[in-house]
């Protein structure tokens, strides 16, 4: 049989060395027969990709919809470097037999790291002390109220996605008390992982730091609104690495306004925040520009990861990350 021919489709030709440098295109040139550069996603029906099998995709890759389809024939695979497929796939895909891999579990490793330096960070009130620092520049202008450290604090984890179980692997060696509520897992899955099963109310009401790991789907809009942060006890951390639509974005700065809830936030509803959003200026509250995902070269095990699922498909036929229409439900 003939080797399977591959191109990469990206939003930006200049992603490309940053995913795959020369190794990896070399390791992936051993699997398949490459094009040469990067499709841009507005050429896609239009390329001359009729004898390709596998597309390499990443962030900007548009929509494969049955337009893009029809110039591609002979497409079997798509393995996307970024996270989520929601963006990529449509229901012609499916329809197609087009088999699909993302890199998912790859960037949860990121995310994970990011959302632990802050669970670390939040109990040692980092971000309080460097305030009063800076404010009053002498080591004794920050008097804390309450407990202070990481010595037996619970760190309550809301969904067992991917990132949410990686981050669970990494509280183990801590003095930290991991608690987990999602709906899908049962108390001996959760013991398993590390944590004790609770429903989220009784979850908010006992931890000293709350971090969200759970898909944005209908049922978890919003689902950490007023209610939800009135159960939070005074000083309690709402660290958020997932999607910025699980948090009522003006209950939650009414909180923090009121000095009474502490937030670090890679992501927000509506995201990016308006320039004047109080939040910007919140004493207790990190802004980041949704950096938790994989940066620099962190991109590199994407392109890893990729090249190394396409070995797996053309060695064997299986995949380690593949997508099935009916996950849609339930990833982010």
């Amino acid at each position: 049989m003939s080797r399977p021919v591959a191109a990469v489709v990206l939003g930006e030709a200049t992603l490309l060395p940053r995913l795959l440098d020369a190794r990896a295109l070399d390791a992936l040139r051993a699997h398949v027969d490459l094009r040469d550069g990067v499709v841009a996603p507005a050429a896609v029906a239009h390329a001359g990709l009729a004898d390709v099998d596998v597309l390499v995709t990443g962030w900007g890759a548009p929509p494969l919809d049955a337009a893009a389809l029809d110039a591609m024939p002979r497409l079997r695979l798509v393995v996307h470097t970024a996270g989520t497929v929601k963006s990529l796939v449509t229901p012609a895909v499916w329809e197609r037999g087009v088999r699909v891999s993302s890199g998912a579990a790859t960037n949860a490793l990121p995310v994970a790291e990011y959302a632990l330096a802050m669970v670390l960070l939040a109990g040692k009130r980092v971000g309080e002390a460097a305030e009063h620092y800076a404010t009053g520049r002498r080591p004794d202008a920050w008097r804390p109220a309450g407990e202070v450290g990481n010595n037996g604090a619970t760190v309550g984890v809301v969904g067992a996605s991917r990132t949410g179980r990686r981050l669970l692997d990494l509280l183990r060696p801590f003095d930290l008390r991991p608690l987990l509520h999602d709906p899908s897992v049962t108390p001996a899955q959760a013991t398993a992982l590390g944590a004790e099963l609770l429903p989220l109310d009784e979850l908010l009401a006992a931890s000293d730091v709350v971090t969200l790991h759970a898909p944005a789907l209908p049922a978890t809009h919003r689902m950490i609104g007023a209610a939800q942060l009135a159960r939070m006890r005074d000083g309690t951390t709402l660290l958020n690495t997932a999607r910025g639509s699980l948090v009522d974005t003006d209950a939650l700065t009414a909180e923090v306004l009121r000095g009474r809830l502490r937030a670090v936030l890679d992501v927000t509803d509506p995201e990016p925040l308006p320039p004047d959003h109080p939040l910007f200026d919140a004493p207790g509250v990190v802004l980041t520009p949704h950096v938790a995902g994989s940066l620099g070269n962190e991109l590199r095990r994407l392109g890893d990861e990729a090249v190394a699922e396409v070995g797996r498909w053309v060695r064997t036929g299986t995949l380690r990350s593949e997508v099935r229409a009916d996950d849609l439900a339930r990833i982010a």
